[in-house]
């Protein structure tokens, strides 16, 4: 019966010299996964903040180009305002030099747009 006894004691035994083995085992899978999801969410981490940084740089890049294009802008329209006013200008010169140099004509064609002007009126 000893010998049957030791037989079970050895069995039991090298079953849970097994088990240990075996939960060691996991317990080293598990720690291996458990560093490799650490690994990944740090590198997730790393991958948000340079899509953070590389959104400000383009949005930085945006507004100085709507910068330089207002600027662009403004200067145009600044050269469209200078020639215009050239350009009423010298028109307003030329129909003066032409009053001075034609004063009937001028005062007859004057007195018949008034006339066209006051029909006009009077028609609406």
């Amino acid at each position: 019966m000893a010998d049957t006894n030791d037989r079970v004691k050895d069995g039991i035994d090298v079953v849970a010299s097994r088990a240990k083995s075996g939960v060691d085992i996991v317990s080293g899978l598990a720690n291996e996964v458990k560093n490799e999801g650490q690994a990944l969410v740090d590198r997730a981490g790393e991958v948000a903040s340079q899509a953070r940084d590389k959104a400000r740089e383009w949005a930085g890049d945006a507004r100085e180009t709507l910068h330089r294009a207002g600027e662009t802008a403004e200067k145009w329209a600044g050269e469209v305002k200078d020639t215009a006013t050239k350009a009423v200008g010298d028109f307003g010169q030329e129909v003066t030099d032409l009053i001075r140099k034609h004063p009937l004509p001028a005062l007859l064609v004057g007195f018949g747009i008034g006339m066209l002007l006051g029909r006009t009126m009077r028609a609406i």
